[in-house]
């Protein structure tokens, strides 16, 4: 099937994509003489190293089926996601296999799960057990590194696991670093109370990303030193944000982006399966949870939060607000950066040959909001608003 799409591309020249199959076949200036839709943008797909659970759909509930795996894809469609990293957190070995393999045989069993499935994200169990660093991870089953149960983790997701955050603090951690990295994992410091010594030391080994820098940590903390100045400081660290206003503050987005350098930023949604659902009290992490009207997730009747419903595409209207960057810088966050970490040239760009992911965009420039009006994945329509 082939396809066409006008609009304006991030720098706001009218532009025409010409897909054909489930590749991009041109990218051409708009035709003069038709009139370009004054309010339509085209993008690239999005790319989401970090995704829990999405439209009530959850990766990481007992007994994960290939439906909670259908769902979040499906929900992400809506959003303009096109590829994602499924991500499993925190809990016993054995519950976190049965999730590894379950999104691995969605993947085996359906293809278009399996071109929208990038990577699998492995957040845990590795991190540290302290409160604040340990954030909502189950203490219970936070656990020193081992190397052979990443391996086992690696064989039940099919060799799918491209990312793996840890605490890089855990004696062995550096052991599994450098043996993750050499596998053809990323490795990421996060949930973690390192040492500056001991980040320098993680970065040697093989580390590259800091996962969702400035979240994971003590609420109070030392003026300086401290681990999160020493990670925004390493250029050999991707950072990755959570720019949803809550777990980040305008002015800390605005500082972390300008400090790391654009291209050095990857924005996630780390979204929970409450992402989507309307505000209400939710059962959740043992306990009762709060979503309220402003999209927060906190623990009911407290402050404290307990994840986040984010959607990328409302991340990137957050950062250009937040951090008075351009369009093109912050799809880029969400699109060409995160594919690039991944080592996929193919994906987060409008280029002849890559991959067909493709989004018409409206974005209001009143209060900077983005909003889907049609998902292109594979070169196949895959939402329309």
């Amino acid at each position: 099937m082939d396809l066409t799409v006008t609009g304006k591309d991030v720098f706001g020249h009218p532009i025409t994509v010409a897909m054909s199959g489930d590749r991009i076949h041109s990218v051409r200036a708009a035709d003069p003489t038709v009139p370009t839709p004054a309010d339509l943008w085209v993008l690239p797909g999005l790319v989401d190293l970090q995704v829990n659970g999405f439209g009530g759909h959850d990766f990481n509930r007992a007994h994960v089926t290939a439906a909670d795996v259908v769902g979040v894809v499906r929900a992400l469609w809506r959003h303009g996601v096109t590829r994602c990293c499924p991500t499993v957190c925190t809990a016993g070995r054995e519950q976190m296999t049965e999730s590894l393999r379950t999104i691995a045989l969605a993947c085996d069993e359906m293809p278009w799960i399996d071109r929208a499935v990038v990577g699998i994200h492995v957040e845990g169990p590795y991190i540290s057990p302290e409160d604040g660093p340990r954030g909502a991870h189950p203490k219970d089953h936070v656990r020193a590194p081992d190397w052979e149960e990443v391996q086992a983790f690696q064989e039940a997701a099919g060799g799918r696991i491209r990312v793996l955050t840890l605490a890089p603090e855990w004696p062995g951690a550096l052991d599994l670093i450098e043996r993750s990295s050499r596998a053809g994992i990323i490795p990421a410091i996060g949930h973690t109370n390192a040492t500056r010594e001991t980040i320098q030391a993680a970065i040697n080994a093989g580390a590259r990303l800091s996962t969702h820098l400035g979240n994971g940590a003590h609420a109070l903390l030392p003026r300086h030193p401290n681990y999160i100045w020493e990670q925004l400081a390493a250029d050999a660290l991707w950072a990755s944000f959570i720019v949803d206003g809550h777990h980040l503050p305008p002015s800390v987005v605005t500082t972390f982006v300008r400090t790391k350098g654009i291209h050095r930023c990857v924005l996630v949604s780390d979204a929970v399966w409450l992402a989507g659902q309307p505000p209400g009290t939710y059962q959740f992490l043992s306990g009762p949870v709060e979503l309220t009207p402003d999209r927060k997730v906190r623990v009911a009747g407290t402050q404290y939060l307990a994840g986040s419903a984010l959607d990328l595409l409302t991340a990137v209207g957050n950062t250009i607000r937040f951090a008075q960057v351009g369009l093109a810088e912050a799809v880029g966050m969400a699109s060409r950066q995160p594919a690039a970490l991944l080592g996929r040239s193919d994906l987060g760009s409008l280029a002849p040959g890559n991959a067909a992911d493709v989004l018409l965009v409206r974005w209001r420039t009143g209060d900077g909001s983005l909003e889907i009006a049609q998902t292109v994945a594979g070169g196949q329509i895959v939402y329309e608003s």
